[in-house]
């Protein structure tokens, strides 16, 4: 069987027969830089081979996916882009809330079964699938190029700029490298194991079709289409959404297939009184969300976090009220373009009222 994953000791990951999962993803831990591997730079390919195969061993990988790790140049440089991308979006999206995703009390957190714990599965697990696809049609892969799609050759589509994110290959090599596991019968386990197919559905989701119109004069006598991932953004902001509409479970048995299954309130009230099954696309979590008000082992509280007079100083300062204060900024303003060929600009200042929720 295969152990949890350590990458750049921050993460840890594990996978289900015929569908990617996450058994705890600690990339948010902040346990270590993300600077931990040096740059690949401009190197010769034989300097570049070493780097890579010493990335891979730094990497508390099993022996398969050393293996694995090793024979795929590029893996251990896209795998720390899947960590910056997952932290930067989550504390994007969480800018506003009590909890901003900060990495102060990530450890404590993924050990209970709350909403935000949901979320990070989710975020991580697409973070590693649409890096890995972008890594592919980028080149930064040896093993993988552009989407397979069948009208699309890929020696063609580097030619006219259009490679096509890989998706398919990402979850394929994804299946393999993290190996294969029954899913748990403990209701936690059930739990990660979906939101974490919550977040490979969500880049899914984002995939496109994109064509090009090729001829003389703009005539579209050839088309080119390709596959095209939507921006990570958007990924995020899906899963945002999922996040509010959160969905909280607990284990029932089925014995029609003879286990245990996630079960949640019913959506609508004429429904009958039997549990119901929540559905693919929603995240899901088994205990309420402490109030991330005052510091705690969950994370620092809300003191001094700046706000929204208008918007979220409410919330967000928990009662508490916040304080008033006022500041200049300067600004660039009253910009031209002069010949040739830059924008001139001057220094304006303004005065900004900047609210922080108070102790």
């Amino acid at each position: 069987g295969i152990s949890i994953i350590h990458i750049l000791g921050i993460f840890a990951l594990c996978v289900v027969t015929g569908c990617i999962c996450c058994a705890l993803f600690r990339f948010l831990t902040g346990k270590e830089a993300l600077t931990h591997f040096p740059s690949l730079g401009s190197s010769t390919n034989s300097a570049q081979g070493k780097v890579h195969v010493k990335q891979c061993d730094l990497l508390k990988l099993s022996r398969k996916q050393k293996r694995l790790c090793r024979r795929e140049p590029g893996l251990a440089e896209t795998l720390r882009d899947a960590i910056r991308l997952g932290i930067m979006e989550c504390q994007y999206q969480f800018r506003s809330e009590r909890w901003n995703c900060s990495l102060e009390g990530r450890t404590s957190l993924l050990k209970r079964g709350f909403k935000e714990t949901a979320f990070l599965y989710a975020v991580s697990s697409a973070a590693l699938t649409h890096s890995l696809a972008r890594a592919c049609s980028a080149g930064r892969m040896e093993r993988c190029t552009c989407d397979d799609s069948p009208d699309l050759e890929n020696r063609k589509a580097w030619q006219w700029g259009v490679c096509g994110d890989n998706l398919k290959y990402s979850t394929k090599f994804l299946k393999k490298f993290l190996g294969q596991k029954r899913i748990g019968k403990d209701l936690r386990a059930k739990v990660d194991i979906h939101n974490t197919n919550v977040g490979i559905k969500a880049v899914k989701n984002g995939l496109k079709t994109t064509c090009k119109c090729h001829g003389v004069s703009g005539s579209c006598a050839v088309r080119t289409c390709w596959k095209q991932l939507s921006p990570f953004h958007e990924v995020g902001r899906l899963l945002k959404l999922r996040y509010d509409d959160a969905v909280k479970v607990f284990s029932t048995s089925n014995d029609a297939v003879g286990h245990s299954e996630l079960a949640g309130p019913h959506r609508h009230s004429h429904s009958p009184k039997h549990p119901a099954s929540p559905r693919s696309t929603d995240l899901v979590y088994v205990e309420d969300s402490p109030s991330f008000c005052r510091p705690s082992k969950y994370s620092l509280g809300t003191a001094g976090r700046t706000c929204s007079r208008e918007g979220n100083c409410d919330s967000m300062c928990c009662g508490r009220g916040y304080n008033t204060q006022s500041r200049l900024v300067t600004f660039s303003c009253h910009c031209q373009v002069q010949w040739c060929c830059y924008v001139e600009c001057q220094q304006c200042m303004q005065e900004e009222v900047v609210y922080s929720c108070k102790q």
